[in-house]
């Protein structure tokens, strides 16, 4: 059995990655993995395949024991991984709670590498792995400074990753998209704190930044930067350095 593995999925990117991928010959069934059941189910709409919802909270260590037992007792291959699970929140560092840091450095970090691990044993040539990192990877960002460093931690993760699986012909992909104005992730983001990042002028729409992230993967290119915003920082964070670059993030992020 052929199976991709969709974490993130009952909403924004997770959701759409199901979407696109549902006539991909490759995959034979697709495992969904968020919190909510009922939004799980519903993707079942989206294709003709089997959709298994496989209801949990990722940031539990059972939760990741009990994705490698299913595997384990299923032994599938697992032609596609997405890690799309993520959580932000914007705000002065000093405002944002240790529980809230802990749980973004759980899901963008410990998570990612929990599942793709878990993932490993059943991976073959031409399997593809999609980590979702962000712009903000690129250079330390105010405002958003835990996530941001915790993407960069994911992007670091899956450039090696990326070099040590090409010997075996598997494809990794680090996304790293800019603001994205049709998911949840703005508005849970920006919920506490109105002093930073109050407009995301050019935003990105998960359709388009799913299609790019897609065709990166097939190119098996190490880093994807789905639309111009993202493009440009990955350019502009390689030249300017960060004691010029931190405070002009600053000033725009307050407009």
């Amino acid at each position: 059995m052929k199976i991709a593995v969709i974490t993130g999925a009952s909403s924004g990117l997770g959701s759409e990655f199901l979407k696109q991928l549902a006539d991909d010959a490759s995959i034979e069934e697709f495992w969904v993995i968020a919190r909510r059941k009922e939004m799980l189910e519903a993707l079942q709409q989206f294709t003709v395949k089997k959709v298994r919802p496989v209801c949990l909270d990722l940031t539990l260590k059972e939760s990741i024991i009990y994705l490698q037992d299913l595997l384990k007792q299923e032994n599938p291959i697992v032609s596609v991984l997405v890690c799309a699970a993520g959580l932000g929140k914007v705000g002065a560092t000093e405002e944002i709670s240790m529980e809230d840091n802990d749980r973004m450095i759980d899901l963008n970090c410990r998570v990612a590498v929990d599942v793709t691990t878990a993932c490993f044993p059943y991976l073959r040539r031409n399997s593809r792995i999609i980590e979702i990192s962000s712009a903000s990877a690129f250079s330390p960002m105010p405002g958003i400074n835990v996530y941001a460093a915790s993407k960069a931690f994911l992007q670091s993760y899956t450039k090696t990753l990326h070099h040590e699986m090409l010997p075996k012909g598997i494809h990794v992909t680090c996304v790293c998209p800019y603001w994205i104005k049709d998911t949840e992730f703005i508005k849970a983001a920006t919920k506490a704190s109105r002093k930073y990042y109050r407009h995301f002028p050019l935003a990105s729409v998960s359709q388009s930044v799913v299609r790019m992230s897609l065709q990166a993967s097939k190119l098996n290119l190490w880093v994807c930067t789905p639309g111009i915003v993202c493009t440009a920082d990955r350019f502009f964070a390689k030249f300017i350095p960060h004691f010029v670059y931190v405070p002009l993030m600053d000033l725009i992020s307050r407009i």
